[in-house]
């Protein structure tokens, strides 16, 4: 029973540091875009805008995933690993954004919300943002 108490506590925890996580995703994307995000997604119903943070947080996600398959059995390291880790994640995808952003006509996160339609960019935006999360998996494991 002890065995189970302590599983069902260190979920708990690192469900928790995931959610934060994806919160402070959440608000870098929000950082990066004009506009209130919540209100571009939910109310305009914009699919750029979806994208961009649909595509953040599989990437945390993934990050989270991958930090808690790799921790050893020490629950404080494990969660401490997975803290380091995803804020790594989450500052090294507004760091390629930014870079990205410096190689594009006019400002990207204004293009990548534009209401008409996704630009084109947003996928490679989007492709950015998996593979930086892949580049952080990998160096996890």
């Amino acid at each position: 029973m002890h065995d189970i108490l302590r599983e069902i506590g260190a979920t708990v925890a690192y469900g928790l540091i995931g959610i934060g996580l994806m919160a402070l995703s959440y608000l870098a994307v929000e950082m990066t875009t004009p506009g209130r995000l919540s209100r571009q997604i939910w109310e305009d119903r914009n699919r750029g805008a979806a994208l961009l943070l649909s595509v953040r947080l599989l990437g945390i996600g993934a990050i989270v995933t991958v930090a808690i398959a790799t921790s050893d059995d020490s629950l404080g390291t494990g969660l401490a690993d997975t803290v380091i880790f995803g804020v790594l994640g989450v500052l090294l995808t507004v760091l390629a954004f930014y870079l990205l952003d410096m190689v594009t006509p006019g400002r990207l996160g204004a293009i990548l919300v534009d209401e008409t339609s996704i630009h084109p960019a947003g996928w490679v935006v989007a492709a950015a943002d998996l593979a930086v999360a892949g580049v952080i998996c990998g160096a996890v494991s």
